[in-house]
């Protein structure tokens, strides 16, 4: 080992999916590959308990401050499952820690970015991340679009317009067409019309 390697300050981050598991198994063997390569491991990040859904792990996000003050030089973790909740935010995470000089070594999926290597990996899980992503993305297309064949609408709803849909409705329009002109609920028409003292609803005509 050369005196860079020795000379690396490393942190750790550990985390579990479930509040039953713990992570000292996560620390100690991590703990034990920093002594074996040299490496001085000053603290360890820990999110016991977050849940894959929880968008809020305070120590990740600690430890992403504390890389861009670069307060340590790695970031070493047990599994790429334990960093992230999908490749496309395992890799965004990694360029982040690049873009400011920090390294990244994940234990168990023999990933490190120091070697030449781990850099080939890492580009190969950017791939398979794109990929993801777009799988994702044409999922979200094919499901709007058949969403809208069936005529579910989409955005913002739109303003109710009390004085037109009584414009209409003295025209005669029936509350059904009132509502596909102006692209609202029958039941928004039938609001709109409630206590008017012109309005003209009867039951044969409400449809």
């Amino acid at each position: 080992m050369n005196s860079k390697s020795k000379s690396k300050r490393c942190v750790a981050y550990v985390r579990t999916s479930t509040d039953l598991q713990d992570t000292a198994m996560q620390s100690r063997e991590l703990t034990e590959y920093a002594r074996l390569r040299g490496w001085n491991l000053t603290v360890v990040y820990d999110d016991s308990g977050y849940k894959g859904g929880n968008m809020n792990r305070p120590e990740l996000n600690r430890l992403l401050r504390d890389a861009r003050s670069r307060k340590f030089d790695l970031v070493l973790v047990w599994k790429l499952d334990r960093w992230g909740r999908s490749l496309r935010e395992i890799v965004l995470m990694i360029q982040e820690l690049a873009d400011v000089g920090v390294e990244f070594c994940s234990l168990k999926d023999n990933l490190d970015l120091s070697s030449a290597q781990g850099r080939l990996m890492l580009h190969m899980i950017a791939a398979f991340a794109e990929y993801e992503a777009e799988v994702i993305r044409s999922r979200v297309r094919s499901g709007i679009a058949n969403a809208r064949a069936k005529g579910v609408r989409f955005g913002r709803p739109k303003t109710r317009d009390d004085h037109e849909i009584r414009r209409l409705r003295s025209d005669g329009l029936s509350l059904r067409k009132i509502a596909a002109r102006l692209g609202v609920a029958k039941g928004t028409v039938q609001n709109a019309l409630e206590g008017w003292t012109e309005n003209p609803i009867r039951k044969t005509s409400s449809s």
